[in-house]
């Protein structure tokens, strides 16, 4: 049994796990493991417990950070990443956005790029409508299942 695993087998492996339309693979051989996966998992982040008296305190209102709910309109339409990526709003940089904020857009037209794996897929429209909000920069990683586009449908 071979102990290395090629690009082009590791290409295949997520092939398969898109396919399958599995969330996590992992492979162990000799000396050799790989896990893939898809989307976000909850991890466990160790946390250092002080017990010192001055610890117990608790902050006032005064220090702790202000934070307000971000309020979303309940009838816009979100286009969310289908995969993990890099965000492009044009095909290249010297070329103009597929769309910009206010623009009117019809059922499957592209409204951005996610490279992954330096290939590159086209992420259309699955509504008509009027883009209210793009919530990703231009040449920003996104994560499987993010906010792109809120469509106002019509």
């Amino acid at each position: 049994m071979k102990s290395k695993i090629d690009y082009e087998e590791i290409l295949k492996l997520i092939d398969l796990l898109e396919e399958r339309n599995l969330t996590r693979f992992e492979l162990e051989l000799e000396g050799f493991k790989i896990s893939i996966g898809r989307g976000q998992e909850p991890s466990l982040i160790p946390l250092e417990v002080n017990t010192s008296p001055q610890a117990a305190q608790t902050p006032s209102q005064e220090t702790l950070p202000k934070q307000e709910p971000a309020q979303e309109p309940d009838d816009l339409f979100y286009i969310n990443s289908p995969m993990v990526g890099t965000f492009y709003r044009a095909p290249n940089p010297s070329s103009p956005p597929f769309v910009d904020k206010g623009e009117s857009i019809e059922k499957d037209q592209t409204l951005c790029i996610i490279e992954a794996m330096k290939l590159m897929n086209e992420i259309e429209a699955e509504v008509e409508g009027i883009v209210e909000e793009i919530y990703v920069k231009n040449g920003k990683p996104v994560e499987y299942g993010q906010k792109l586009f809120g469509i106002r449908p019509q």
